[in-house]
């Protein structure tokens, strides 16, 4: 599915899901915050390489927040797909999910932004094919990750 372009963001995308076990959670049952990020970091990683086609480092990782808590015995469910792709460094968002595999109710738990660089053996950055957005959301998402890299930018020089 290679293109002289790039790569299609559906070829990026990266599902995930895991049960919440005692051994990952905190004394009221909730899943550790620490172990869901392990999680998004994770299915990111596996997004970027998959669109870079490369051994991929993680940069940065945006602000996150808990919107609400996975419980034992629930799923946390995770999808990530790159966003788009600058020289050698990629954006990537991952949305995180509950599922209660009883109940069959699902609700939003997180959402990150990933940056993720490509690099050789010997540890240096290497190019990343662009992306290229099909959908209407895509094409918002792409829009978006050039306003958060430009924002990430100015950070970093101050």
């Amino acid at each position: 599915m290679d293109t002289p372009q790039g790569r299609y963001v559906s070829e990026s995308v990266s599902e995930y899901s895991e049960l919440a076990l005692p051994n990952d959670a905190n004394s009221l049952g909730n899943l550790l915050g620490g172990k869901i990020m392990h999680l998004v970091d994770l299915a990111a990683a596996i997004a970027a390489m998959r669109h870079a086609r490369n051994v991929v480092v993680t940069a940065s990782m945006d602000h996150m927040d808990f919107i609400h808590p996975v419980k034992l015995g629930q799923l946390v469910r995770l999808k990530a797909s790159v966003n788009r792709a600058f020289r050698t460094s990629m954006e990537v968002g991952v949305k995180v999910w509950m599922e209660d595999p009883v109940k069959g109710t699902v609700q939003h738990v997180s959402s990150a932004y990933l940056t993720f660089v490509a690099i050789n053996p010997e540890g240096k950055a290497v190019p990343v094919p662009q992306v290229i957005p099909e959908s209407a959301d895509e094409h918002r998402r792409y829009a978006q990750a050039g306003e958060r890299r430009e924002y990430r930018l100015a950070l970093r020089r101050r």
